[in-house]
């Protein structure tokens, strides 16, 4: 590698990762604090454009303002030739050009093969790192083979509905009136057809998504992991997205696509990995039954929805039901859905056990009995008395048979 070229790069990075900013504060702030505590690696995570490179100016910004430390961006094409052996190279550059430093700070690092072995090395000499990267599986796939127990994994979602208002200035009152419940269902609308993704939000132009949502196609999945069957690829993907809070079959998927059925397991794996979408297992004590059941498949922001799915395939409550998936993502939760007799959305596993289930519908008027009935199901199989139903609007305690059901908005269970 050019060391002209690295120090172009550090000098160009540097000046605008130091550029200042205004921040939406993100939630992820909070846990990371307590984090740079360790000396473990911190690993972020998450899809594309979803704010890694600017978590890592914040992370900068709060905990690190009066010390140098070496950032670099490689998702550059310039790094093309970038290999492992050039990071003591990278090192010394950093060291000519802003001095000696100890924090490393290294954005979308999986485009390097075998990077953990730099960060492995300068890791026991007592150097600190915080890295991001655009895919799961890599990621914990090399981290588990060479820094085992050496590192902490964050991931980063798009914007939840707090950090939404927070980018819009709104403020939430402790006590909300009629005026004030009114202007917060109208901007959590607005966040069910926008989504969270930050550079979407700011500018409000569908060719960003769909820049996106290609890039993660061809660059996160077909290149990486050089895939043949570009077609089969577009064509599954375009099925999750329709499909999205449902059910998937991969006999019927094999049949549709022509394909094997590992083949089919293969791209949903891949998918998952960059992000993009998430398979939801049934909930059984047998692990090898909830292996073969089948998952439902969840969307990583409402805001590609709208844009990739067929349109006819979108309604208000899978909507909701999706947007209630990805936040019980966002907070950390293993998530199951029960079925039966009869269905429930979401099951919470915690601490080996079910602590919560979850029934999402956009109204229970004329619909009640359906979502009580799922929800008392799943209740009284794993041993809880009281579940909760999430509407548009509707907010109110009752009682089905023996249950506490607790009914409250969408809306509103987000910004608890």
């Amino acid at each position: 590698m050019d060391s002209r070229i690295l120090k172009e790069l550090i000098i160009e990075q540097k000046k605008e990762f130091e550029y200042d900013d205004k921040f939406v504060k993100r939630t992820a702030l909070d846990s990371i604090a307590n984090y740079l505590e360790l000396p473990h690696i911190l690993i972020i995570s998450g899809l594309r454009r979803s704010g890694k490179s600017t978590l890592l100016k914040e992370i900068n910004k709060y905990f690190f303002s009066n010390e140098t430390v070496y950032y670099f961006n490689f998702e550059d094409e310039r790094l093309i030739g970038f290999t492992a052996s050039d990071f003591n190279l990278l090192y010394e550059t950093f060291i000519e050009l802003t001095g000696k430093s100890r924090i490393f700070l290294f954005d979308e690092i999986q485009n390097v093969e075998n990077w953990e072995l730099f960060v492995r090395r300068m890791y026991d000499r007592g150097f600190k790192f915080i890295i991001t990267g655009s895919n799961s599986s890599m990621l914990s796939k090399e981290l588990g083979t060479r820094l085992t127990g050496r590192y902490i994994g964050i991931e980063l979602f798009p914007f939840s509905f707090k950090e939404f208002l927070l980018l819009k200035n709104i403020s939430v009152p402790e006590f909300l009136l009629t005026e004030d419940r009114a202007s917060i269902k109208g901007h959590f609308n607005e966040y069910l057809q926008c989504g969270g993704i930050p550079e979407y939000l700011i500018y409000k132009n569908d060719l960003i998504l769909k820049t996106l949502y290609e890039n993660i196609l061809y660059k996160d999945v077909f290149a990486r992991y050089r895939l043949s069957a570009e077609k089969v690829l577009k064509e599954l993907s375009f099925y999750l997205f329709s499909n999205y809070g449902g059910e998937i079959s991969y006999n019927k998927l094999r049949t549709m696509l022509n394909v094997s059925i590992n083949t089919v397991k293969s791209y949903i794996g891949y998918l998952e990995n960059s992000y993009l979408v998430f398979t939801v297992p049934r909930y059984d004590y047998s692990v090898k039954k909830q292996i073969s059941s089948h998952k439902k498949v969840y969307v990583i922001d409402t805001s590609l929805i709208n844009l990739i799915s067929f349109k006819f395939s979108r309604d208000y409550g899978r909507l909701l039901e999706n947007l209630v998936f990805i936040e019980l993502k966002r907070n950390n939760r293993d998530i199951y859905y029960h079925k039966d007799r009869h269905e429930c959305d979401f099951l919470v596993f915690e601490n080996n056990r079910i602590t919560n289930a979850i029934q999402v519908t956009a109204s229970l008027n004329g619909n009640s009995d359906r979502e009580y009935k799922g929800l008392y199901e799943a209740l009284t199989r794993y041993g809880l008395d009281e579940g909760l139903v999430l509407t548009a609007d509707e907010e109110f305690e009752d009682t089905f048979k023996n249950k506490k059901i607790v009914v409250m908005p969408v809306w509103k269970w987000l910004l608890q």
